[in-house]
Parts: structure tokens; sequence; C-alpha cells
């Protein structure tokens, strides 16, 4: 598995990360201070502007937000149409988010178009779960298994 770091103000998004990656067999888990091959900006981290390594290979930033950064590809999130990954819906405590482009993961594989089921925890931001979703998509968590019916995997 490729090396990851997750810059964040404790909205829990490393944690949801490495709690869903043991699950994958033949996958150690391994988080990276120093140039990762995937750097997550959650939303407070980008907003308080809090500092970020020199560079990364693929970022997931906040769309919302601009991050100054030197990445080789970049994947926004948030609730815009424009963003990569956004959300399309929810019902409840079901986030439906929507992939809407095709993306690379950071051993090379193609995630397409899609749209998904998130679980989110009472009192859980919907920023920060899509956060978490996408991490786990560019580290090739297939989309099938980060909704309910994969055994309702929570940030």
């Amino acid at each position: 598995m490729e090396l990851f770091q997750v810059i964040e103000d404790g909205e829990g998004i490393e944690g949801a990360i490495l709690r869903a990656l043991p699950a994958r067999p033949g996958q150690e888990r391994r988080v990276s201070e120093r140039h990762p091959a995937l750097l997550v900006v959650s939303p407070r981290a980008a907003e308080r502007g809090m500092p970020l390594p020199r560079q990364c290979r693929t970022a997931l930033v906040p769309g919302a937000l601009t991050v100054p950064l030197r990445a080789a590809s970049a994947v926004s999130y948030g609730a815009s149409p424009r963003d990569s990954l956004t959300i399309s819906s929810r019902e409840g405590n079901t986030l439906w988010a929507a992939l809407q482009r095709e993306l690379v993961t950071v051993d090379g594989r193609v995630v397409e178009r899609q749209e998904f089921p998130l679980n989110l925890a009472p009192g859980e931001g919907e920023l920060p779960a899509l956060a978490a979703a996408g991490a786990l998509l560019l580290l090739g968590v297939p989309p099938e298994e980060l909704g309910p019916a994969a055994g309702g995997w929570k940030t």
C-alpha cells in the first residue's frame, strides 16, 4: 500500500481510513509525513491554513477552498457539482456520494463515475465522511465496500 498523510483538525478522517483498511487482506496501512503518495486535506485544516507537505503525488482537497500545494494530480470533494466527489443526496443517516468524473487510484486503477451510499454516525459531518470515502477510493478500496451493503462502514 502506498504512503498517505491526513492533515486535519480533529475531524476523525485518518481514524476512519485506518479502521477501514485492515479489513482488506494483503494490505498494510502506512501513514507518511514526508512526500506522501496521497495527501488528504480536511475542510477545517484547509480553512485554517494548516501547514502542508511541500509535495505529494495525489491530493484530495476540499473544492471550496484554495489549498497551495504541489501535486501531480488533485481530486476535489465537497458540496459543489464542480467537485470530483460530491454529495448527491441524503436520506436520514445515509449520504449518497457521487463521483462526478473518473479518478485514478494511487496504484493506477481507474474508478468510473458512479453514486454510492455512505452511512453517517449521528452528529457526523458530511464533508469529513466524504473525505474519508475519497481517500479510501484513491487507496484502492472499491466503492461497493464503502456503503451499507458492505457491512455499514462508518467514519
